[in-house]
């Protein structure tokens, strides 16, 4: 059963301005999300922009907001350049168990300068697992 669905846009040109300060990005983004990133040359502020939306739309899905929760424990990931997911520590594992979700789905994309993601949050198997 689906639990929650979020869904969230950020300007890449938003993110331009955040990649010349490292340490902003060291507050939001998990290192091996910038590293990721960085791989993408001139891509990266899009590929952070889509990150960043992906983190709001987490929180979105669980109807918390940012509440106890902190930005680098959601993480997203393309294991072997695969399609996206979201690998989730602490504060966020946390609020995900909690809200009784098992798995948390996520989809990007990028038009123009925005980076848009979705994530739908479904329920645990029998809500004990």
């Amino acid at each position: 059963m689906i639990l929650g669905i979020g869904i969230d846009a950020v300007r890449v040109s938003r993110l331009e301005k955040w990649a010349a300060r490292p340490a902003l990005l060291e507050r939001y983004f998990d290192p091996r999300e910038i590293e990721k990133a960085q791989e993408r040359g001139r891509g990266m502020a899009a590929s952070l922009a889509a990150r960043f939306a992906a983190k709001e739309a987490f929180v979105k899905a669980l109807g918390t907001g940012f509440a106890g929760i902190l930005l680098r424990d959601i993480m997203v990931l393309n294991p072997l350049n695969r399609r996206p997911g979201l690998d989730l520590e602490g504060s966020a594992l946390g609020a995900m168990r909690a809200a009784g979700a098992g798995r948390a789905h996520l989809s990007l994309t990028h038009e123009g300068d925005l980076a848009i993601a979705m994530v739908m949050l479904e329920e645990r198997d029998g809500r004990g697992s």
